[in-house]
């Protein structure tokens, strides 16, 4: 063999290794929360799903729409969504913002309902997505994640992890409130420095 192809023999998987050495790298550094989505200025996707409380009750892509709101995936395993779920209530109580809650892969109806119950409901509608279809459609990666929607049901921003106060004024809040301001609807008074 000769010197040329020995070394190149020889120099392959180390500049392979580089490269993932230094793709790895980068994954270090990257927000986890900052997943691109396709769906940003896209309508919400044609759904057709069961209410969570009431199963022989369906909804569809005609509850979404209409007023900005917010699309909150959520499940009864996932404990990050159990840490959230004070602030949704908060959101609810205080700032009265509409939320459409996304029950997401839950083996029991009744687990996410007693959930709800112990808990408390921030959600306006409840819907039942057993199977995960409409969140594989959101491309979804798990719970909980949350979708700003305005008044002609399109998407204009995503969130994965827990929405908290800091998360609101930084990222999901201003863009709610704009989604607002351009319905005509009133925003909160001490929400007014999130459009600035």
């Amino acid at each position: 063999m000769s010197v040329k192809i020995r070394t190149l023999v020889l120099l392959t998987p180390l500049v392979l290794f580089l490269l993932l050495a230094v793709f790895l790298f980068k994954g270090l550094f990257s927000d986890p929360t900052k997943l691109d989505s396709a769906l940003i200025g896209r309508e919400v996707p044609s759904f057709e799903l069961p209410d969570l409380y009431q199963p022989d009750v369906t909804h569809n892509q005609s509850i979404v729409g209409g007023r900005p709101m917010l699309i909150n995936v959520w499940a009864t395993w996932c404990p990050t969504c159990y840490a959230e779920h004070t602030f949704l209530n908060q959101l609810l109580a205080e700032e009265d913002v509409y939320i459409i809650g996304l029950n997401y892969k839950d083996d029991s109806r009744g687990a996410a309902v007693r959930w709800l119950q112990d808990l408390g409901d921030p959600y306006a509608i409840n819907l039942f997505d057993f199977t995960g279809l409409l969140a594989l459609d959101l491309g979804v990666y798990g719970a909980p994640e949350t979708f700003v929607v305005d008044a002609q049901g399109v998407i204009r921003y995503r969130h994965v992890g827990d929405l908290n106060e800091r998360v609101w004024r930084t990222e999901v809040g201003p863009v709610y409130y704009r989604a607002m301001q351009e319905s005509g609807l009133e925003i909160p008074e001490h929400r007014m420095e999130l459009l600035e």
